[in-house]
């Protein structure tokens, strides 16, 4: 039997994946621009929607060029510190740093330069260093990996900030939750964040993910559909059907199972658990009403439209639901519904 095509690993970028071209395209266009229209992006979406997947491959594409520098921070560790690090430990920049005669060896990096007093302020420091790199023709793309409003991640978003007002050639690409995005962007310090353009990570088409699977299992286009209307277009959805598909056919009763169960373990009760109780009466209300009107829902909570709709705005922004057809609302995660049904009880 061949190897299986598909990966149960959050952030790993698959050996079967669906390309997000218009997404990437917007960012590589913007940040590879000899004039570039933003220094930074933050790629949002619900869990498994392909946040990382698609910040590694932008990555991988701005790092084949010559003149770009590439650079991973962890959000748990002091990321001025980490970057300076990172950026002093490649021999091609050490090199520009050292002609620059920027001393780095109070940070614990970076050779002695005689005569040269070590710069001892971190923000001062990676100034230095960046003027010099634009000097040289070379450019910086950071990115950080779920960003959360820790004190780490506001200490560097921070002096970004100051780097791109001294137009200096630093990039950000990041990714979040959306509750996660909407809480470091309301620090009084950080309300630029609120400018930088987001990308939502949307449902995967639907026709596209049916192409997938009919080449890979060879079937029917008609059961390919079916498989693919089982993920509703969400991406780690389509790795785990194909998964369990793969390892114990199309469509079993074992594979849709476990596909279930997968889905339910490692995404949804992490999901459910970050919602709060007025976020789960809604999810249940919907779960609960056939039709998916929204007056019918409200019906059954005994709740006002001015009491719904903030929180049928706030699940649709964390990618929960959907409300793209006027007056009705309906779960956008495959099988959520008994999900919900199976976690909640009648009022």
């Amino acid at each position: 039997m061949n190897k299986n095509p598909y990966t149960l690993v959050f952030g790993k970028e698959p050996a079967q994946y669906i390309h997000r071209a218009v997404q990437m395209n917007q960012i590589l266009d913007s940040f590879l621009d000899e004039m570039p229209s933003q220094q930074i992006f933050v790629i949002t979406g619900v869990r498994g929607a392909g946040k990382t997947v698609l910040m590694t491959e932008v990555s991988k594409k701005i790092a084949s060029h010559m003149d770009w520098v590439v650079v991973e921070l962890n959000p748990e560790r002091d990321m001025l510190n980490s970057l300076a690090a990172k950026l002093s430990s490649d021999h091609t920049l050490a090199g520009i740093f050292q002609s620059a005669k920027i001393n780095l060896s109070f940070f614990g990096f970076g050779v002695e330069i005689g005569g040269v007093p070590p710069i001892t302020d971190i923000e001062m420091a990676l100034t230095r260093m960046l003027m010099s790199l634009k000097k040289s023709g070379k450019k910086v793309l950071i990115t950080v990996d779920e960003a959360v409003n820790t004190r780490n991640m506001r200490a560097f978003v921070s002096a970004f900030q100051i780097l791109i007002r001294q137009d200096l050639p630093v990039f950000l690409l990041m990714t979040g939750l959306y509750e996660n995005v909407h809480t470091l962007q309301n620090e009084k310090s950080l309300t630029f964040l609120y400018r930088a353009p987001k990308i939502e990570l949307k449902p995967l088409n639907i026709g596209i993910i049916a192409d997938n699977y009919q080449i890979n299992f060879k079937i029917d286009r008609e059961k390919a559909l079916d498989m693919a209307k089982m993920t509703k277009g969400y991406a780690f959805a389509f790795q785990a059907l194909g998964y369990f598909c793969w390892e114990q056919g199309v469509l079993s009763d074992a594979a849709v199972t476990d596909y279930k169960l997968y889905l339910e373990e490692y995404v949804y009760e992490k999901v459910w658990s970050e919602l709060s109780a007025n976020d789960k009466k809604i999810c249940y209300g919907i779960a609960k009403t056939e039709s998916g009107k929204i007056s019918d829902i409200r019906s059954l909570l005994k709740l006002e439209t001015n009491q719904f709709n903030p929180y049928r705005k706030r699940l649709i922004r964390k990618g929960l639901i959907q409300g793209d057809t006027y007056g009705y609302v309906s779960f956008a995660l495959p099988l959520f519904e008994s999900f919900v049904l199976e976690n909640t009880y009648d009022k």
